[in-house]
């Protein structure tokens, strides 16, 4: 079911805010995908359509897959499911390293996930302009 990113409706956005694990595909150089289980934070007032983000180790395979996709983005989704309810976010993703992108993505985990992730300096974050959304929350 598609989802309107201009207005994602309360029980969509509420379900990306609840505590799930969630999945990110990326592509490998040679066009397969990459589905990693990852922690996703969705702010829908992140830009006209939205953003999702993702914190990693700067030397992670979804970051090589990410950056060998070139300045314009990579092509990704993110996916959370919960019984019956899923969810799917998809955009054009890009790495960004600049501390207080970082310090803002951490603390955005922290409060979805309900933990703060123990220091890192080789994290970063893979900043997801949203294209599409799907689901059924």
């Amino acid at each position: 079911m598609a989802i309107d990113l201009r207005d994602p409706g309360a029980s969509y956005v509420s379900f990306w805010r609840e505590r799930h694990m969630c999945t990110l595909t990326t592509h490998r150089p040679d066009g397969s995908p990459h589905v990693v289980p990852v922690g996703v934070t969705y702010d829908p007032d992140g830009g006209a359509r939205g953003v999702a983000r993702v914190i990693t180790n700067k030397h992670s395979r979804k970051v090589a897959n990410v950056l060998a996709a070139g300045s314009d983005g990579a092509r990704v989704a993110v996916c959370q499911v919960a019984a019956g309810r899923w969810a799917t976010l998809e955009g054009l993703a890009v790495v960004r390293t600049e501390p207080d992108v970082v310090a803002d993505a951490v603390a955005r985990y922290a409060e979805r996930y309900g933990r703060t992730p123990t220091p890192n300096p080789d994290r970063v974050v893979i900043e997801i302009t949203l294209t599409r959304a799907m689901g059924r929350a």
